[in-house]
């Protein structure tokens, strides 16, 4: 598939699992009615990075790749002073709205949301005005360039402002989901480093997380692999100076169906030998 504009075609793919009904925020996932229902509610994944990410009372911030906002919603929640979440996809930014305006009383009236590509952030977002930009779960893999991306997050930072990134490990994008193996082993099947912008293509008629049967239109999309040295090098790269990085032995779904368990608090781990292999990791970098 040569000469494909894969933002394009991601974004067609996001636009149509993002609206609330009947398929994707709607998923008992999302747990979009206990935002609104419980004015102290976070999501898992927010409660999960609370030990590392600290206190962010009064930062201005802006979450990248934001998707429908429960993350960003979730820092306003923890005492953020604002908070902008950037996304890609019209769909998932007008679920964001959405969340926003039900939750006006609660966080939500500290969250705006702003219609763009990661790499065009500077260009929609005022540089060097941000305290943290913070990255969840499953964001770097839709973009191509992670230098280009390290870049973009200096830009945004203020001097002495905060990169906070939680997301899955370069090993377990790596690593064969789909065949469960009655051995319990691991397979490394799919590219660890950087291709120069050669994506890995997926034709996948679901989504990641619970909802209603439904027959999705737009299936194919495309992820890039980062690896780990190259993810931190770009940052240095950048000027920033990382200063903690975690690996942790969990992830927030079911990354390996048929070798993982729940193990509470949304998230998931080999059943066996856990050591073997990081899941996610954590990592924090400033600008200098």
């Amino acid at each position: 598939m040569a000469n494909v504009d894969w933002e394009s075609l991601n974004r067609k793919n996001w636009d149509e699992r993002a609206p609330l009904l009947p398929q994707h925020a709607a998923s008992p996932d999302y747990n979009i009615q206990d935002f609104i229902t419980d004015p102290n509610y976070l999501s898992e994944v927010a409660r999960f990075d609370i030990p590392l990410l600290g206190d962010i009372s009064g930062l201005r911030c802006v979450h990248l790749q934001c998707h429908i906002g429960t993350d960003t919603l979730s820092l306003a929640r923890r005492g953020a002073a604002s908070v902008t979440g950037l996304d890609f996809s019209p769909a998932s930014l007008a679920e964001g709205r959405k969340l926003a305006a039900a939750t006006h009383r609660s966080g939500g009236e500290k969250v705006d949301f702003v219609e763009a590509s990661v790499y065009d952030a500077l260009s929609v977002l005022p540089s060097q005005a941000f305290d943290l930009v913070f990255t969840g779960i499953g964001a770097l893999c839709w973009i191509p360039d992670i230098r280009r991306w390290a870049g973009v997050v200096a830009g945004l930072l203020r001097p002495g402002g905060r990169l906070f990134i939680r997301e899955a490990h370069p090993m377990l994008c790596a690593l064969d989901d789909n065949v469960p193996r009655e051995d319990g082993r691991l397979v490394v099947k799919h590219p660890y480093f950087e291709r120069g912008g050669q994506a890995s293509v997926f034709d996948e008629g679901s989504t990641y997380v619970r909802h209603e049967p439904h027959e999705f239109e737009n299936t194919v999309s495309a992820e890039f692999s980062h690896g780990m040295g190259e993810i931190v090098q770009a940052l240095l790269d950048a000027g920033l100076q990382v200063t903690g990085l975690a690996e942790h032995q969990s992830v927030p779904w079911d990354a390996i169906p048929g070798q993982m368990e729940e193990i509470g608090g949304g998230e998931y781990a080999l059943k066996s030998e856990r050591w073997r292999v990081p899941l996610t990791y954590t990592l924090q970098a400033v600008k200098q």
